[in-house]
């Protein structure tokens, strides 16, 4: 074989190799790691620790079957294997190793480690999630109720005179859709759970954005609103079909829905200034605090104390300011029925 052959053979392998490691974060590149995960799935132990899920049991059950035909369902549904134990059980040594190294923590598999309590791999995040959910619901059950039994309707077609009622109830259906997926995701990362959180989240927020383009431009007529929502609704779904079924690629989800979010913001933050809306203050804090809410998103902050990472205080933010943004939203209808109705008097 000529020198030109083997070096172009060298150039291929070292190609291969960068390939493979190009999307590999600095945890699980780190060699002890690897060599524990491998030492851990071959003896299904780690030092004096008995991982369980890769100890098949001995009993009546078929030894050929996987782990997960033994175990109890919840732990099928959550895919706790014998290699995402090991990882687990790893990840934890060596960040304790480096805590004593003096060395910061560092991302394994594209996430922060993070300790587990119980069924639920990230706590904190899951239960906050949660409770945004609630505080979604709330929210949209009083606007719901504000508008089918508080403010009149309409006498001869019987619905809301307020105008945006149907996308306000969209909206609410799709926060909810995204905060549920949210809290399932950070209880159990699988593969399905965290496509199902990122492609939740990306259509929220596409919504979102026609949302505000449809109240901030007035826009009451059919065909208006149809041209606006239709190309936003093909670039939605076509990121969220990229997501799904090409890569999932997070770096560009956080670029598109932070450009989202931005544009939307400035809407609302013009709007609600230029016609001097009753709830100018309110739209104005949500979308301080949003921003700030983004930043700490981008900023990716480590973990600390074991179960608090940045998008913990992500989601805390947001709690509060889904309260404010439902109470701007029953203020809306509540001042566009009354004009309305003065005006057909």
């Amino acid at each position: 074989m000529g020198f030109g052959r083997v070096a172009w053979l060298a150039l291929l392998v070292g190609l291969a190799a960068a390939a493979v490691t190009v999307g590999a974060s600095e945890g699980d590149a780190d060699p002890l790691y690897r060599t524990c995960v491998e030492e851990c799935e071959k003896t299904g132990s780690l030092r004096e620790t008995s991982v369980r899920h890769c100890q098949v049991p001995t009993d009546d059950h078929p030894a050929d079957k996987s782990w997960y035909a033994h175990e109890p369902l919840y732990l099928q549904w959550k895919e706790w294997n014998c290699k995402s134990e090991c990882r687990y059980h790893c990840m934890m040594e060596r960040e304790s190793e480096r805590e004593q190294l003096g060395l910061g923590s560092v991302k394994y598999h594209g996430k922060w480690p993070l300790k587990r309590s119980s069924v639920f791999q990230e706590p904190i995040s899951a239960a906050l999630s949660a409770l945004s959910l609630l505080v979604q619901f709330n929210g949209w059950l009083s606007f719901f109720l504000l508008l089918s039994y508080k403010l009149p309707i309409r006498p001869e077609t019987h619905i809301t005179y307020y105008e945006y009622t149907g996308l306000w109830h969209i909206y609410g259906l799709l926060s909810m859709n995204a905060w549920f997926w949210s809290a399932i995701y950070h209880s159990c990362d699988t593969f399905w759970t965290e496509k199902l959180y990122y492609s939740s989240f990306a259509a929220f927020v596409g919504y979102s954005l026609i949302l505000a383009i449809l109240r901030t431009l007035n826009l009451k007529d059919e065909a208006s609103r149809v041209m606006v929502a239709a190309p936003i609704l093909a670039f939605t779904t076509t990121h969220i079909l990229y997501l799904n079924f090409y890569e999932l690629d997070k770096g560009l989800n956080t670029k598109v829905c932070t450009a989202a979010s931005i544009a939307q913001f400035l809407l609302w933050a013009v709007w609600a200034v230029m016609t001097k809306h009753p709830s100018c203050f309110k739209i104005l804090f949500v979308i301080v605090g949003s921003t700030f809410s983004i930043i700490l998103e981008v900023y990716d902050i480590p973990p600390r104390w074991g179960y608090v990472d940045g998008r913990v205080f992500c989601v805390a933010v947001s709690i509060p300011l889904t309260y404010l943004w439902w109470k701007f939203a029953k203020e809306d209808a509540e001042m566009r029925t009354s004009a309305i109705i003065k005006k057909t008097r």
